[in-house]
């Protein structure tokens, strides 16, 4: 899913269902074989998706308490948002994503791997035409990880420490060669069978949990994160973190938690104004700095404020100064 990691064959279903609204009667053929579904994307744009949820549509049963999804997505790039219901280690194998969460956006690449709490965020993933988009998930429930910290309770109370850590919804950590090692073992499960035993997944978890714990005991605190309101020192953040971002209020407010309605009631409180009229000013402000003081060139500017295109960055442009970005800089 728009880079959370849902099967091609539920995106195909769910992008052909959306291109024959534009395109009546289009062949199914065409559509796959030409990857038209990859254009339609944005048709499903503000659909959530809950993780690992969605990669089970269809099937019966209850999904075991230790997911291992082996992913490789085809080429393009897309975005979107999803819930992460559990909690999850990412093995990036090839390529890169952008994952926004409240008070942070990161970019996640091959050489580490990742631990990402519950809750929600907005993902992007740029793939290269040649390198194929390829990582392991490893979803778990909270209980898992609670079992986890019971059995190995002598070497957390050994790391305990005056030093505070702060709760995060994403933490990188470096891949060394164990943690390759292991995802070569991975890789070999996978290619050996098309089911993984409940008690090998349990196994192999446990193992890259505890080194991850004896290695970086104080840098990863596995805290359970439950979806909550933010505070207003946190939507502050949220905001002020992603004032360059091409990021929607419908999504600002997703990754903070809230409706849109209270998005923007909350927002107008914090800042006294709404959220398009100060994000016009501060984008502008900085538009203005790079066009006067740096003398950037606004083709050059346009993607740095959070537009797209360059002509929508100008039109906002123009409403903020009476000027184009070139007239603006031929006048000054």
């Amino acid at each position: 899913m728009y880079g959370l990691e849902l099967p091609d064959s539920v995106l195909k279903k769910i992008y052909y269902k959306n291109a024959l609204r534009v395109i009546p009667g289009i062949d199914s053929a065409l559509f796959a074989s030409k990857k038209l579904w990859l254009i339609f994307f944005t048709f499903e744009f503000m659909k959530v998706f809950n993780l690992p949820d969605d990669l089970f549509t269809g099937k019966k049963g209850k999904p075991d308490s230790i997911i291992f999804h082996n992913y490789s997505a085809p080429v393009g790039t897309f975005s979107g948002k999803g819930i992460l219901n559990r909690s999850a280690i990412s093995l990036v194998i090839s390529g890169e994503k952008t994952m926004h969460f409240a008070e942070k956006i990161v970019t996640i690449k091959k050489d580490e791997f990742h631990f990402l709490s519950t809750g929600n965020c907005l993902v992007s993933m740029k793939l290269s035409p040649e390198i194929q988009f390829k990582s392991i998930l490893i979803f778990f429930e909270d209980s898992v990880l609670i079992n986890f910290f019971l059995k190995y309770d002598h070497k957390v109370k050994a790391f305990k420490s005056d030093k505070k850590i702060i709760s995060e919804p994403y933490v990188p950590l470096k891949k060394d060669a164990f943690v390759l090692n292991f995802i070569n073992s991975l890789q070999l499960l996978f290619e050996g069978s098309s089911v993984i035993s409940s008690e090998m997944k349990q196994l192999k978890l446990e193992e890259l949990l505890l080194h991850i714990l004896e290695k970086y005991p104080y840098q990863l605190s596995f805290q359970i994160l439950k979806n909550r309101e933010l505070n207003d020192l946190e939507i502050r953040r949220a905001v002020e973190t992603n004032i360059t971002s091409n990021i929607s209020l419908p999504e600002m407010a997703f990754i903070c938690n809230v409706s849109l309605s209270t998005f923007k009631r909350r927002f107008e409180k914090i800042y006294g104004t709404s959220p398009n009229k100060w994000f016009l000013q501060k984008r502008m402000e900085l538009a203005k700095e790079l066009l006067l003081h740096h003398r950037e060139k606004p083709s050059e500017v346009f993607h740095k404020v959070g537009y797209e295109n360059h002509s929508s960055f100008s039109q906002s442009f123009k409403q903020a100064f009476g000027l184009t970005p070139k007239e603006f800089q031929l006048q000054h």
